[in-house]
């Protein structure tokens, strides 16, 4: 089994990006081959970098760092579940990457954004995708952009998918393991 974290990227307590994180969750969980564990960066709660040296050097001094490290280090690939604000992705996302380096590379990664809005959050994606070059993480090609948030939510806030998304959400998942999918070899071989 590979080792997905889906990582939820808004720290708003009223975030309706949980709910869509959560099914993302049971998605991935479900279509295998997944080992898939939700990150909420609410509840991590990492302060901004606060480390000495620079994260490409790896040494930490911060238990809250050392901890991140560990959640991602453990993992094998990623789904950013992530709200557009003000045309861009999250400063607490920014943050999460930018704390880490070594940890990151070479990792394959989704990308599922929303918005209240008609964009779904693809601003957001784009703004993204050259944070993810640098550190090394490599992007599935498809992404998923779900506009109008509050919509696929029930009375309980269980996210509910229109039409299609299931679909569309399947193939970003498909290809993060695409994308893994080689690099075990490599491991395997060398």
């Amino acid at each position: 089994m590979t080792r997905l974290h889906i990582i939820s990227a808004s720290t708003r307590p009223t975030s309706s990006g949980r709910a869509l994180a959560r099914w993302v969750t049971e998605l991935a969980t479900a279509q295998g081959p997944f080992d898939s564990t939700l990150i909420d960066l609410a509840e991590v709660a990492l302060p901004f970098l606060d480390e000495p040296g620079l994260p490409s050097d790896g040494h930490y001094v911060h238990q809250h760092t050392k901890d991140w490290s560990a959640v991602i280090g453990a993992a094998e690939c990623f789904v950013f579940v992530l709200p557009m604000y003000n045309g861009g992705f999250t400063a607490p996302l920014k943050n999460a990457i930018d704390s880490l380096y070594q940890e990151w590379q070479g990792k394959p990664v989704g990308l599922i954004s929303y918005s209240t809005g008609a964009s779904g959050g693809a601003p957001a994606v784009e703004m993204i995708r050259p944070v993810l070059s640098r550190v090394g993480l490599r992007p599935a090609a498809h992404t998923l952009s779900i506009p109008a948030i509050e919509d696929h939510l029930d009375e309980a806030g269980h996210f509910r998918a229109a039409p299609g998304l299931t679909g569309e959400a399947r193939a970003v998942l498909a290809g993060v393991a695409r994308l893994v999918g080689p690099q075990k070899r490599e491991h395997a071989v060398a």
